[in-house]
């Protein structure tokens, strides 16, 4: 499937440090020791429009994407979208349209907002549909290994008896089925062998699409079609899986579960990073609470997509933050500022800016520490509070290429006098 496009513009020569992530197993900082960067970030189910929650996680990792390329490593990016799955059939029939027009409808608007928002694209972005004879493979191979099991028409994952579902997201015992049934599973399923078995591929019901395979036709599930879908692409064992906070368990942790069964030499991840959740009103952004906040919707409202983005930055990308409506109106006036400062003659040394602020995105991706470097250049450059400092001719450019490499805010000089 295509990605999106994001204009290039001028090459960025600095390099930075080494890149330093928060890895959430082990609930620690490590340092990115390779030279090449594979990673894995769980793409959407295409039933809806891409809410700021969304987007903050995927700005988070497109954060991550830029650091690591200006770290000078070779990155190879992958970013599914999960266009076969139950939120999706159950949006399609409330709303009497083809599944595969709403999902093909929705993942265009994604990638217009993700275009909007300049997030690079992956170099890979894969859909389960097209995957569909690789998923079959990787469930043929659990099967050969002993670690499936033939429940009516379905098919389950067995847990290996060395795993502890629910370990990773450190919940109590109780919440975990709870959790697991919330997100998919079903825990209660009479005959299943552990109440935490997912499901690997759901035989036929009326109604629903399926392939065939040999159990029969039918669809696969959640978790199986994230471990193919990146083991196929990035190879057997690769650096970081990442995603939204919510996504740590269950799918995570049984993603990692299945590829882990597939090639059992190493761990499926090195480290795993989760982008904390947006709220709004003092509840998590859902469809179900009706809380959501569009990013098409504010695009349509003529909101500027830097101002979206750099809203969103000024979060760090762990937090779980609420968003606000005057958080726009903020971000919009410091786009305001900053476009006059790189439209001016000349500015402050970009040299220190430029230091300062790749240091800050190595240290576990700090964009509003990266963010108020640059304001701080910003109000020295426009004059505010009196500052006498030396100028330099080339600095509005070259924190302005900064700006655009580093932290993705694309912003043309304003067209007002400096």
């Amino acid at each position: 499937m295509k990605s999106w496009t994001v204009p290039t513009g001028a090459p960025f020569t600095a390099v930075a440090p080494p890149i330093r992530v928060h890895d959430t197993p082990s609930d620690s900082i490590v340092e990115w020791d390779s030279t090449s960067a594979r990673f894995y970030v769980c793409g959407i189910t295409p039933y809806d429009s891409t809410h700021l929650g969304h987007a903050a996680t995927y700005v988070a990792f497109d954060l991550l994407n830029r650091a690591l390329r200006n770290a000078g490593l070779e990155v190879t990016y992958v970013q599914n979208v999960t266009d076969v799955d139950d939120p999706l059939l159950e949006r399609a029939w409330a709303q009497s349209v083809d599944w595969r027009e709403l999902a093909s409808e929705q993942t265009e608007r994604y990638r217009s907002d993700m275009e909007a928002l300049n997030v690079l694209p992956p170099d890979r972005f894969v859909t389960v549909e097209e995957s569909m004879s690789d998923i079959v493979a990787t469930i043929e191979r659990l099967e050969s290994q002993g670690r499936t099991y033939r429940l009516g028409s379905d098919t389950y994952f067995l847990i290996g008896s060395d795993q502890t579902p629910g370990s990773s997201s450190e919940l109590p015992a109780p919440e975990v089925a709870e959790l697991f049934a919330e997100r998919g599973g079903d825990p209660h399923r009479p005959g299943k062998r552990h109440p935490l078995d997912p499901l690997v591929w759901r035989g036929w019901r009326p109604g629903e699409p399926s392939w065939p395979s040999p159990w029969g036709r039918g669809r696969p599930g959640w978790h199986v079609g994230c471990a193919t879908i990146a083991q196929e692409h990035l190879g057997p064992h690769i650096d970081l899986q990442g995603g939204g906070r919510d996504l740590i368990f269950p799918h995570h942790e049984m993603t990692a579960a299945i590829a882990q069964a597939i090639y059992p030499d190493g761990p499926f991840a090195r480290f795993f990073a989760h982008a904390g959740m947006v709220r709004y009103g003092g509840e998590k952004m859902s469809k179900s609470r009706g809380n959501l906040v569009f990013v098409s919707r504010l695009r349509e409202d003529g909101v500027d997509p830097a101002a979206i983005r750099l809203a969103l930055l000024r979060h760090h990308y762990r937090s779980t933050w609420d968003w606000r409506d005057s958080d726009l109106r903020e971000a919009e006036q410091m786009v305001s500022e900053w476009r006059r400062a790189f439209a001016a003659s000349a500015g402050a040394p970009a040299g220190p800016v430029r230091s300062a602020v790749l240091a800050a995105l190595a240290e576990d991706l700090d964009a509003p520490s990266a963010l108020q470097i640059v304001q701080e250049w910003v109000d020295m450059t426009n004059g505010v509070g009196g500052h006498a400092i030396r100028k330099d001719r080339d600095a509005p450019e070259q924190v302005r290429l900064l700006v655009d490499a580093a932290l993705g805010l694309s912003l043309p000089k304003s067209t007002g006098s400096a």
